[in-house]
């Protein structure tokens, strides 16, 4: 993507000027914004505060919350169509005399229900000038990633205690609309074809970094190893170095604090320099012998090969090693397990049990036992024969040595753009065009647009929705295929953000009951 660029983020500003701003504008005017918790993280994703100023908004404030009344001013609300944000808005309008605002300009994120829209119509209507539906129910969480906010899913999709409820198609729908207004946002009308899961600083302040996509040296480098980071660290330092004329030799992080204080014209600008510096330096940190070892397991274990090619023979001599070592967490040891389990395709029940009981995990056995309601066999046995699709042959890629594993959904992402995709693992749910033929050589669009960003005026678009959770690895296939494939732009989603350690405790939780699992959002 072209540097400047935003993304996702931008189509999203784009559409919110043209849908709330432009159409409530008056020159001259100055007005008032509601938001609710939703709309706020929203608007926080794609915009800033002086953004927010050039549209003529001069305050910005929580519907939820009680408000000092400006009846001289005209409100907009971006709101969710719930009855908790509704009845924000219906109290500021009681009686004429009593009202918050001059007016209120009512702008929901999607469709609002009948119920809430009757409430308004009789409660408020003399007092509303506008009252539409934007159509924007996801997250624009990078340029070519979203999430819909729904961290609970991978509970109410795989948790066996909901089985015979109707929570998983109620979500289920409720995700379809959501993917719906993403649609509409990027103008697609795409072909749809899916797969059926089937399951039984010690010293100094501490501060808040924003890491944002107009900071062109973290889009750069976010989804780059650490070892390519590294590498980039010293040419920062030089480049800081010559601009400021700093003294000859390497900087320090206290260095170039102290460079800020002499320099506060160049405050934010070196300030952002030093909050990457610090981060790759916590990185780092990390990152000691032990873990060293611990990646090694891992990628052999994944892959089934070490790092030189030869196959691995016994993975349980692979995984000894990590069970034995009394600087890992559980988390790891679980991790290393579970690969172990997924490399010999299930394990006995007597072996199972004597790991747990060796690595005292039994309080967290969970995270091990319950991927069988993920379709895994954990225990094996000659009925549950795990299918596994072959992987695209990746040896002539230059990688390192500790990250050779590369995520599933690459390969699917590939097969997509080349149309190689199976059809009777991935059927249709709406077919694409006949002129889409894979090469991504002509768009996938049903219908021509008028609009589109300039930077890829002649290119498909794949986009790919993981249910439960998309990983950081997986992220980053996104940006590495659109690079490579330049004529189809990979757009990623899922419900929420995965990490190792999320993944565990959410895979723990599928045994609980609904009222005691406490998921929060990423």
């Amino acid at each position: 993507m072209a540097p400047g660029v935003r993304g996702l983020k931008s189509l999203v500003w784009q559409k919110l000027k043209s849908s709330i701003f432009d159409d409530c504008r008056k020159e001259e005017e100055w007005k008032i914004i509601l938001l609710d918790d939703y709309t706020t993280k929203l608007l926080s994703l794609c915009c800033k505060m002086t953004d927010l100023l050039a549209e003529g908004i001069t305050v910005v404030e929580n519907v939820y919350k009680n408000r000092e009344p400006v009846p001289h001013m005209k409100a907009i609300y971006f709101i969710t169509p719930t009855k908790k944000s509704v009845d924000g808005l219906i109290d500021d309008f009681i009686t004429k005399s009593s009202s918050r605002y001059k007016a209120a300009y009512v702008y929901f994120t999607d469709f609002c229900p009948d119920n809430l829209f009757n409430k308004i119509k009789s409660s408020c209507a003399k007092s509303i000038r506008r009252c539409k539906e934007i159509n924007i129910s996801f997250f624009p969480y990078e340029s070519q990633v979203f999430t819909l906010n729904v961290p609970d899913a991978f509970y109410r999709c795989y948790s066996p205690t909901l089985e015979n409820t109707k929570d998983k198609d109620t979500l289920m729908q409720v995700m379809a609309e959501q993917i719906v207004t993403l649609c509409a946002t990027l103008d697609e009308n795409p072909g749809v074809r899916y797969k059926r899961y089937k399951t039984e600083g010690p010293a100094g302040k501490e501060r808040e970094a924003i890491l944002e996509e107009d900071d062109e040296l973290w889009v750069k480098i976010r989804h780059k190893h650490i070892a390519d980071v590294i590498e980039e660290i010293p040419k920062l330092l030089k480049e800081v170095s010559a601009k400021r004329k700093a003294t000859e030799g390497k900087l320090s992080i206290s260095a170039l604090s102290q460079l800020m204080k002499k320099m506060p014209h160049y405050r934010k600008e070196i300030s952002r320099q030093v909050t990457h510096l610090n981060l790759a330096e916590d990185c780092m940190s990390k990152f000691k012998s032990n873990v060293e070892r611990l990646c090694k397991t891992e990628q052999d274990l994944a892959l089934g090969t070490d790092a030189e090619g030869q196959k691995v023979k016994d993975s349980m001599r692979v995984l000894l090693p990590v069970l034995l070592n009394k600087s890992h967490e559980s988390y790891d040891k679980i991790r290393a397990i579970l690969l172990y389990i997924f490399s010999t395709n299930g394990t006995t029940q007597e072996n199972l049990d004597k790991l747990i009981q060796n690595v005292q995990i039994e309080s967290d056995s969970d995270m091990i036992r319950n991927w069988k309601y993920l379709d895994v066999p954990v225990i094996s046995s000659s009925a549950a024969q795990q299918h596994k699709h072959p992987r695209r042959d990746r040896s002539s890629e230059e990688t390192f040595q500790l990250s050779r594993w590369t995520p599933v959904i690459k390969d699917v992402m590939e097969d997509a753009i080349e149309n190689k995709l199976d059809s009777k693992d991935w059927p249709y749910c709406s077919q694409c065009p006949p002129t889409w033929n894979g090469s991504g050589a002509v768009s996938a669009r049903h219908k021509p647009k008028a609009t589109y960003q300039d930077e890829r005026k002649s290119s498909a678009r794949l986009i790919i929705f993981v249910i439960g959770g998309v990983t950081y690895s997986e992220m980053r296939s996104a940006y590495e295929v659109s690079q490579a494939y330049k004529s189809c732009e990979v757009v990623i989603g899922s419900t929420h953000i995965l990490t190792p350690k999320r993944l565990l405790d959410e895979v723990k939780s599928l045994t609980k009951p609904k009222d005691v699992v406490c998921i929060k959002d990423e």
